[in-house]
């Protein structure tokens, strides 16, 4: 687990970060790089950030403690981030955490699968910081 420090002074939201401090997001990928990265995007925000490396770890985490967000990749061993969203959209403990799928999968199609799935958003590979920051800002303050 990583705890993240406060808001960033240079991070020029000041009080619209306000509502998305201490906001808990569970990162699963099974690609450490993408971990990392995700995990210095979102330093700024404020609040913790805990990583999976599948579904069954993420699984086992938010059994654990449930996350505000989760930032699902698609394409992991074990069970796919389709998997992981339909399970908990389909459970009424774990259907009100935000999902934001990010993905190399860029069809229209895979989109529309991600929406079936219940995702609230989905990103692209390579995500740009002020995009994902974007929409990690969106998703925490709809609670």
């Amino acid at each position: 687990m990583v705890s993240m420090g406060n808001e960033s002074a240079h991070s020029g939201k000041g009080a619209a970060d306000a509502g998305v401090a201490g906001g808990d997001i569970l990162i699963v990928d099974d690609h450490e790089q993408n971990i990392e990265l995700l995990e210095a995007y979102l330093d700024e925000l404020g609040g913790s950030v805990r990583s999976a490396r599948d579904g069954l770890e993420a699984l086992r985490l938010i059994e654990a403690k449930k996350p505000r967000l989760i930032l699902l990749d698609v394409m992991m061993p074990k069970m796919s981030g389709f998997q992981l969203c339909r399970k908990l959209k389909g459970d009424a403990a774990t259907r009100d955490i935000r999902v934001i799928m990010i993905t190399a999968l860029g069809e229209e199609s895979d989109k529309a699968r991600a929406a079936d799935c219940g995702a609230d958003d989905f990103l692209t590979k390579p995500v740009a910081k002020p995009d994902l920051l974007d929409r990690v800002r969106l998703m925490l303050a709809r609670g």
